[in-house]
């Protein structure tokens, strides 16, 4: 079972929101598209791994820290005797290992994976050893998902498992049995405790609210919606989705990418758009947040 579920990390949530309300520059817009790849990957290793049949936990997206050092798991699954540590990568094109340096065929140079599974590796295994007093058996995969990936001379030594691979790896993991009991349960507690919810890695534009576009964008096709009667529209995919839900979903993206800043009405209205009452988007702010003081001083809180 995924004891600790994967969720949309804030910096892939905040590039969504600010490559819709502002130009990005060729290199973030690059990034945000690398971020979202990256994203579609796990994901996609995430619906292999609900075919596992053995007894085990799952913990998607640990960032975590030992020694002063930060460092990601993609995909952790904790079975009876042994720990899986997965390093998803959602590569597509042809590549080349050639002396331990990883490249395009073009010749461009890229990190070597293999040292970054390598790292989470060892320095997860120091925070078992250390901190947890946990001697379990740990096994690092380095899991390529896009069936459109290709990899010139990698030895068979290597830790790597191949789309075409990604099929027999949990037939064979469902073929050895498992039991989780509260022991493991505990470790997995212990592991998502540790889990840090603010990344050193986060990487976004300079931006300010006044630059950013305002309104209300559609949920799903990211065009803009507008109002009609008690409801919002979307008149390119045809979406409608209720006031409240549209403004409760705005308020967290405005929480997100201004997280110093305060929650009143005025600034939701005009984050809005104006695409809402004033009247609205005073009731709904009243009836989810705790509002502090009174007049044109107030303010909401969680």
């Amino acid at each position: 079972m995924f004891l600790k579920p994967r969720n949309v990390p804030l910096e892939l949530k905040a590039l969504r929101s600010l490559d819709l309300r502002m130009r990005l520059s060729p290199e973030d817009k690059q990034h945000y598209l690398n971020l979202e790849k990256g994203f579609d990957g796990e994901v996609a290793f995430d619906l292999w791994l609900v075919e596992l049949k053995p007894k085990c936990l799952i913990l998607a997206d640990l960032l975590l820290e030992q020694n002063y050092s930060t460092f990601q798991i993609d995909t952790l699954v904790l079975f009876k005797e042994t720990i899986h540590l997965f390093k998803v990568k959602n590569f597509a094109g042809d590549f080349d290992i050639k002396d331990d340096k990883w490249s395009l065929l073009s010749g461009e140079e890229i990190k070597n994976p293999l040292h970054q599974l390598n790292r989470s590796e060892a320095l997860f295994k120091q925070l078992l050893r250390k901190h947890l007093k946990i001697s379990f058996p740990v096994k690092a995969h380095l899991v390529f998902v896009n069936p459109h990936f290709t990899l010139y001379n990698a030895s068979p030594e290597m830790p790597i498992i191949f789309p075409s691979q990604i099929n027999r790896f949990i037939q064979k993991l469902n073929g050895r049995p498992s039991n989780i009991t509260q022991k493991h349960l505990q470790i997995g507690k212990q592991l998502v405790a540790r889990h840090q919810t603010d990344s050193p890695f986060s990487r976004l534009p300079d931006y300010n609210f006044s630059q950013l576009q305002k309104g209300i964008s559609c949920v799903q096709c990211a065009s803009w919606m507008n109002a009609e009667e008690r409801k919002m529209v979307c008149h390119v995919c045809s979406r409608i989705e209720d006031n409240e839900t549209a403004i409760m979903r705005h308020v967290e993206e405005f929480k997100i990418l201004f997280p110093n800043q305060k929650i009143a009405t005025n600034t939701i209205l005009d984050w809005c758009g104006g695409a809402v009452s004033s009247k609205k988007v005073q009731r709904v702010l009243a009836k989810n947040f705790n509002r502090v003081n009174h007049g044109k001083a107030s303010y909401y809180v969680d």
